[in-house]
């Protein structure tokens, strides 16, 4: 910042404020003005775009918004598969906002910006010896992202992700910067750790750290009935357990890793991982949109392809991560653990009576099954519940868009009999008087919002939509939508 701007940034002039902005803003020419999500399901063409690379910048960010009453969307690598990103306002896109800031490896913890990649993130932490305590299937979101959604692993004794933050710094939409932790701001912290971006601009985030460790992953196939059986032992079997369900060939396909201090050994699949696993799978579905009775047939194939018994060690997050290949619809929803067995033998059923029918739904593969402890986070799925998350894709083959909204809509029918609540980062059709029934401090969340943005800067369509009910064509859920 130059010696001779303002401090007080409400004495900058407007013509003053647009030139401070100009380098950071994404001229519309750029495809870069052009927001599409990674599911290439939702896209937004933002009033402006801007990429700060500093604090400062935000701060000017946030000034010409306050001025000109615009909203503003922090945004990082678009990974939601919903329109949480999206809006018609400013965006503020996250990605140069991405150094570590400190690391003590003594009290095992991290202060990075919120804007940084977890891949990166990785990488630093090895350098020092540590690692996230708990990583989920892909690595490609920003560590500001996966807070504000409580995106979450699995293991049964393991929180979300969000558990591990220990503390926030957070601008304000007044301009002010603040600092919350878990002893102090203690609501407004609460309230940002599943927040969904609506209480404020993250900038950095204290996360709680371990030593780096291996995991060993035993991956083996056991059949629909034996597991779900003995499904409370297969839980608690391993630190990290989490299942995929191959429903058109009646098997589960359990992951089990532990820590462990053994040497490297190379896993996978070669069938899964190599031509036939990646190439053949993506021309099979891509006919399956064509003869749809194929797509059974294709999920027993791969559930053959994966069969066999597998032992895997490496670092931590590399056993987290999955390829999750296509681009993709995909719904996941989080319900209590002690009705897991009887949710699963609805859907079951469910499918089945679909592949009974010549003109049924037919659903991709696999179901993704993982589990998380219970928490006290106001609206994180896993708030007050041990729970078990139970997500749904369709991929897209090549791009090619695929029927996947009344197949959704039966998925999650069944999922909300069994005490359902919708992972936030993916698409869902709850409002707030629904949502007020799943979470008992959902009000004491919203009044944190209005405390601290009571204009709404934070507030994109999805906010809107979502949190406060708002209707219209201005904040529909298809306002986005990449295929109408």
């Amino acid at each position: 910042m130059s010696t001779d701007t303002p401090t007080n940034l409400s004495e900058i002039p407007l013509d003053a404020l647009y030139a401070l902005l100009q380098p950071i803003t994404i001229s519309a020419a750029s495809p870069r003005s052009r927001f599409t999500n990674w599911g290439q399901t939702f896209t937004c063409v933002p009033l402006s775009v801007f990429e700060p690379e500093d604090e400062y910048q935000c701060r000017l960010i946030l000034e010409l918004a306050r001025r000109e009453g615009k909203t503003v969307r922090a945004t990082g690598v678009g990974h939601s598969p919903s329109d949480l990103a999206c809006t018609s306002g400013y965006m503020l896109r996250t990605e140069k906002l991405n150094r570590v800031l400190q690391v003590d490896k003594e009290k095992r913890f991290v202060v990075a910006e919120a804007g940084i990649n977890l891949h990166v993130l990785h990488e630093k932490l090895a350098e020092h010896g540590l690692a996230m305590i708990n990583v989920g299937s892909i690595s490609d979101q920003t560590l500001g992202g996966i807070v504000t959604t409580a995106t979450h692993g699995s293991g049964i004794h393991y929180g979300v992700i969000s558990t591990h933050v220990m503390a926030l710094t957070i601008l304000l939409a007044d301009g002010s910067r603040v600092y919350c932790s878990r002893h102090e701001r203690t609501d407004l912290f609460t309230a940002s750790i599943c927040g969904l971006g609506s209480t404020g601009l993250i900038l950095t985030i204290q996360l709680e750290v371990e030593p780096k460790f291996r995991l060993k992953e035993l991956q083996e196939t056991i059949s629909f009935d034996d597991g779900v059986d003995r499904l409370d032992e297969l839980v608690s079997a391993a630190e990290h357990v989490r299942i995929w369900w191959f429903a058109s060939a009646g098997t589960f396909r359990v992951s089990s890793a532990n820590r462990s201090v053994e040497a490297p050994i190379p896993g996978g699949s070669w069938l899964w991982h190599s031509l036939i696993g990646f190439h053949v799978m993506q021309f099979l579905l891509f006919a399956g949109r064509y003869f749809t009775s194929l797509i059974p047939w294709i999920g027993r194939f791969a559930a053959w392809l994966v069969s066999d018994t597998t032992v895997s060690i490496d670092d931590g997050y590399k056993i987290f991560n999955l390829d999750c290949r296509y681009p993709q619809h995909t719904t996941e929803w989080a319900i209590p653990y002690e009705n897991t067995r009887a949710c699963l033998l609805e859907l079951r059923e469910w499918i089945e009576s679909e592949y009974a029918d010549p003109n049924g739904l037919r659903h991709h593969f696999p179901m993704e099954i993982r589990f998380s402890d219970a928490d006290n986070i106001w609206l994180s799925p896993s708030s007050g519940q041990r729970t078990c998350w139970i997500g749904i894709v369709q991929y897209k083959p090549y791009g090619f868009n695929v029927p996947y909204r009344k197949l959704f809509a039966r998925f999650e029918a069944i999922l909300v009999r069994h005490g359902g609540r919708p992972h936030w980062a993916k698409a869902h059709h709850l409002r707030p008087a629904q949502l007020r029934a799943l979470y008992p401090r959902f009000d004491d969340f919203i009044g944190v919002i209005d405390k601290v943005d009571p204009r709404g800067m934070f507030r994109n369509e999805y906010i809107q939509r979502h949190l406060f009910g708002m209707q219209g064509p201005e904040v529909d859920g298809r306002v986005f939508k990449e295929l109408q």
